[in-house]
């Protein structure tokens, strides 16, 4: 080897050390061992055998031993310490030696290429070896107070280590000091990339940070609410500080579902299972009341159709439910019917394919030919209690059961509902027993039976409408038009801006309700539609027939509630494009406020008819795969010609 070659080794050997931190580290390591006498005259040697090397004696590089640490009075323990040193310190020479670079793994160990000479002074290595330190804590720094993931391992360096070059002693100056051998921190081959804003990471992203698409919830309920946040404490600290992370896979929405995440301090503060005779932390209280209606109300759409008793029912219900000059659907469907077709599961089926799977039918009922259906929304289900119903025949021969009523009760959260749809003496003149009919069925109508009265002390035993706080009465009461057919047509033909006020002047019902006589406490939204009984079927003509009876407002819906103002009239008409009956369907929506419950309610625990369920989703799916093969075969049977 030539003398140029020599040099190069040297010079390799005094500056492989500062190369790699890994180095300096061990370097450090090492230098605070003690030497003794044998150490210093070893380390001469190897100097000497150095300038020999550059004078040609010897052709190869021999790396120097590194510094052995001085014994300490305990034979015992220095003993073992020894041993773990020696066989470091000989992978250590291996990697050293190593002139590829294919050293073992414990490449983080390697010792130091400089030693104290025997005067106390260190190599000229050793400056070379301190400046690159500084300039590599400087990058290290920048790297850990750049990056997230090395700022923590930042913080597993020694004191001493973060100290600057400046406050570091002196290598020489290290007996008093430890010579255990210290790791040094795995530190990046290169410069690491910027990280985006929107990365990806589940174990740097906080636990409270949700998807953007979740925002909408804390959005519409500032909106409505006026920046009222919900009475939850896990959903307000989780509103305060939610963050976005659109680029997360593995987001909340798939850990915690949509649901806002529960901290087990709240769940310590109240029991999700036993809960709490009070409104605040029940099951049906005022927490779980604001976090589905931050408004306190709920859109009710009811329905009432006399059918005639027809078999045919019409093509399509999506005029009766789901009406165009509505903006949304309601939250709960009920629908009553008088003379009701003879297959009442089929009729079921028919409003259950109409709503679609949005909606499940919570209870059915029927009185003979009389029919109450309830359908709500699926995701509301667990808010309702149990539910009852009872019925009440107004036939002095009980077994006939085409006049009476039906009555359905259940609570939603904390407020009562009764339904009663209803089917009255029929004649122009028989109003006296249609009175008596209302009087029987307000008697004798049995609700509730197991529910709980929520507010008993305005309850009275003889007047079921009593003892709810809601109350729909709605049906065929065929209270009639006091007036003359010719009379009546003139009026109509008269009627300018749906004013229905002249028509009314001579309404049975209306004289009634003012005297007092029937359906005390009730009320009836303004009427702006026509007469909707009799109609000759399939036209928009009044009955022309023999008896030529006299157009009435036979088809009503009326409410009544415990506190004023608890119910607000959305709309209320008839629906004229349904003419299989010679009576038009009423339909009305409605929004009524709710109140917190208790958990002395006997909840439905989610019950509803599932069977039925199925059958209307699968003929709803029937039905469009028949539309879609129906326009496929039209345009591959058209025919184009040129002419």
């Amino acid at each position: 080897m030539t003398e140029n070659g020599e040099d190069s080794l040297l010079h390799q050997s005094c500056e492989a050390p500062a190369k790699g931190d890994s180095l300096v580290s061990d370097s450090r390591a090492l230098e605070t061992s003690l030497v003794d006498a044998k150490s210093c005259k070893e380390h001469n040697d190897a100097l000497k055998l150095t300038d020999r090397n550059a004078e040609g004696a010897i052709s190869l590089y021999q790396p120097r031993p590194p510094a052995l640490p001085r014994l300490s009075k305990s034979r015992k323990s220095v003993s073992v310490e020894e041993a773990v040193r020696t066989r470091r310190l000989r992978n250590s020479q291996e990697s050293l030696s190593d002139q590829v670079g294919t050293g073992s793994s414990t490449d983080s160990l390697k010792e130091d290429q400089t030693a104290p000479a025997p005067d106390g002074f260190v190599l000229s290595g050793a400056a070379t070896i301190r400046n690159d330190q500084d300039s590599n804590m400087r990058q290290l720094s920048a790297v850990t107070t750049g990056s997230p993931v090395f700022r923590d391992r930042g913080r597993s360096l020694s004191e001493y280590e973060r100290r600057p070059t400046s406050q570091q002693s002196d290598p020489t100056d290290h007996r008093a000091r430890s010579s255990k051998v210290r790791l040094s921190p795995v530190q990046p081959t290169g410069t690491l990339p910027a990280l985006g804003k929107s990365f990806a990471s589940a174990t740097l992203r906080a636990a409270n940070r949700i998807d953007g698409d979740c925002l909408d919830y804390a959005m519409m309920a500032r909106e409505k609410l006026g920046e009222r946040l919900h009475r939850n404490l896990s959903d307000s600290r989780l509103l305060e500080n939610m963050g976005s992370d659109s680029a997360s896979v593995n987001s909340m929405r798939s850990t915690y579902s949509v649901l806002s995440p529960i901290r087990p301090q709240d769940v310590r503060n109240r029991s999700f299972l036993e809960g709490s005779v009070l409104g605040s932390g029940a099951l049906l209280g005022a927490e779980e009341l604001d976090r589905h209606f931050p408004d306190r109300r709920v859109g009710i759409y009811i329905a009432t159709w006399n059918m005639q008793g027809e078999k045919g029912l019409p093509a399509n219900l999506d005029d009766l439910l789901l009406p165009t000059d509505s903006a949304f659907a309601q939250d709960f469907y009920i629908i009553g019917v008088q003379e009701g077709c003879p297959d009442r599961r089929e009729w079921e089926t028919r409003l259950q394919e109409t709503l679609g799977p949005y909606y499940v039918m919570l209870y059915a009922a029927s009185h003979g030919v009389l029919y109450l259906t309830v359908f709500v929304r699926r995701d509301l289900i667990w808010f309702c209690s149990e539910v009852e119903h009872a019925t009440v025949t107004t036939r002095i021969i009980s077994q006939i059961k085409t006049k009476g009523a039906v009555g359905i009760a259940f609570t939603f959260f904390g407020t009562s509902f009764l339904f009663i749809t209803s089917h009255f003496t029929s004649g122009d003149a028989k109003v006296y027993e249609r009175v008596l009919d209302y009087n029987k069925i307000v008697e004798a109508l049995a609700l509730p039976k197991g529910l709980p009265d929520t507010n008993p002390y305005r309850s009275t035993p003889s007047d079921v409408t009593t003892r709810f706080d809601q109350v729909f009465w709605f049906g065929d009461f065929n209270f009639r038009l006091s007036k003359d057919r010719v009379d009546v047509e003139t009026i109509i033909n008269r009627t300018v801006g749906g004013d229905m006020g002249p028509l009314l002047e001579h309404d049975q019902l209306s004289k009634e309700m003012k005297d007092g006589s029937i359906f005390k406490g009730f009320q009836e939204a303004p009427i702006h539609f026509l007469p909707t009984y009799k109609f000759d079927v399939g036209c928009d003509i009044y009955d022309t027939t023999s008896k030529q009876r006299t157009p009435s407002y036979t088809d009503r819906i009326l409410f009544r509630s415990r506190q004023a103002e608890d119910i607000k009239v959305v709309k209320y008409t008839s629906c004229s494009c349904i003419k299989t009956s010679d009576h038009r369907p009423v339909i009305s929506v409605f929004q009524v406020k709710l109140r917190p419950g208790r958990d002395n309610i006997p909840l439905g625990a989610g019950q509803f008819d599932r069977s039925l369920y199925l059958e209307g989703i699968r003929r709803r799916i029937t039905r469009e795969l028949k539309r879609r093969e129906a326009m496929k075969n039209h345009s591959s049977s058209a025919i184009c010609t040129i002419s």
